[in-house]
């Protein structure tokens, strides 16, 4: 097991990083953004980092909802389910957003999109699945940027609805 990297000032961030920082001070949270050793641009990359079980990674995936794009934050421990989460949002299609979609909707790169940080909000969902885990790491903004929240502070810092996104 690896220990967490040390959080990074906030100036030695990359801008994108910065965003999702000056997001985590306004909401209150403590966690830092930091810089880690290699690009994470996958769950399993991302606990083998920071040391911790690939289920406290809160993923953030941007999917189309009808056409609409919404962020999915889901645990690194599973699959989305499509047809799991058309009905938690009551949706006809959900299918991935395509990396020019992620980028517009999130100003980030998929592998490093935060769960805040965007120029818009998004409306979200929440993996319940995360609410096991006492610490998550989420990406900073970045590939090489993670930073560590409580389910509590994901799911107010997104007004994200907890939901089911994949079947047991």
């Amino acid at each position: 097991m690896t220990t967490a990297p040390d959080a990074t000032s906030s100036s030695d961030l990359p801008r994108r990083a910065q965003d999702v920082q000056a997001a985590l001070d306004e909401a209150g949270v403590d966690g830092r953004v930091r810089v880690v050793a290699t690009p994470a641009r996958t769950a399993k990359d991302a606990a083998e980092l920071v040391g911790c079980e690939v289920g406290a990674i809160a993923n953030s995936l941007v999917v189309m909802a009808d056409g609409a794009p919404i962020l999915a934050m889901t645990s690194g421990a599973h699959r989305v389910d499509f047809e799991v989460l058309e009905r938690a949002l009551g949706v006809v299609e959900v299918h991935m957003a395509s990396a020019d979609e992620v980028r517009y909707a999130t100003g980030q790169v998929i592998g490093g999109v935060a769960p805040v940080g965007h120029p818009a909000p998004l409306q979200t969902v929440v993996d319940e699945a995360l609410r096991q885990h006492e610490q998550l790491w989420a990406a900073g903004g970045t590939p090489d940027t993670l930073f560590p929240l409580t389910f509590d502070e994901l799911v107010r810092i997104t007004g994200g609805e907890v939901v089911q996104v994949a079947k047991d």
